[in-house]
This record gives C-alpha cells, structure tokens and sequence, in this order.
C-alpha cells in the first residue's frame, strides 16, 4: 500500500505548479472506503495565497464524496518523502481516522504524533456550549 501511495504522490508531484520556489510538491492518501485521494501544490505570485498539496488531496477527498483519511504521504521534486507543514497536519486531522499513519522522512507516525493536542470541532463545542450537525454536504 505504501508504495502505492508514494507513486500516486509522485505522480501528483509532476503535476505542482511552483515557479516561484520550484519546490514542487505531491500528496496521496487512502480513504477509509478504499479510494486514494491525491493534490499537488499550486504557487501564487501572491505567496499567502499558494496552496499547498495537502489542501488540493482534502478538496479532492470533499470533493469526490469525503470519508476519513487512513494512510498519508507526501513527496518533494526528488520523490523523498517530506513531512507536511503545521498547516497541512492541522488541514489533515479535520478529516483524519483516529488511528491516521503518516509516512514521515523519520519514519511511520500517527496524526496525534505530528500534531499533539489539535485544535478541533470539541474545543468550539466546549467554548460556545453547542454541539452543531455538521454542515450540509459534511461528509467526513
């Protein structure tokens, strides 16, 4: 499976637009119902607005029927594994298994590894004392 996943990133990777940093980027995962989902990063002249590989694999996850990611990877130019940014682990855990492995450039690590005590949907329900339906069309 892993080598799987790392193909369809690298394939994803060939796909990045990055003329700015040239560090190109692709990411794939395993959804829980057995599709793989995969993004490449998107530059901007206007850098804040670049995406990342991590937010095109989550739009195609939304996009293609949601569900939880299981298994995860990304790839740099050079087809090496590298590790997503704060960001992306933040963007990751919205739609994570529990149990999410992340193949990191050190080895397998669980979502809680790479991003102990996540902000999530719990913290807002214990601040404003709700406990709102997902939103219409939350698939997750």
């Amino acid at each position: 499976m892993w080598a799987r996943l790392r193909a369809l990133a690298t394939e994803a990777m060939r796909c990045a637009y990055a003329p700015y940093s040239h560090f190109r980027v692709g990411a794939a995962a395993l959804v829980d119902d057995g599709r793989l989902v995969s993004g490449c990063n998107v530059e901007n002249a206007g850098y804040g607005v670049a995406l990342c590989a991590e937010c095109g694999l989550v739009s195609e996850l939304v996009r293609t029927g949601g569900g939880r990611l299981i298994a995860f990877v990304c790839v740099d130019g050079d087809g090496r594994v590298c590790s997503p940014c704060g960001r992306c682990r933040q963007v990751l855990s919205e739609h994570a298994d529990p149990h999410m492995l992340l193949d990191m450039p050190s080895g397998m690590m669980t979502i809680d590894q790479v991003l102990p005590d996540r902000f999530s949907k719990a913290d807002i329900d214990r601040v404003t004392g709700t406990s709102a339906p997902a939103p219409e069309g939350d698939r997750p």
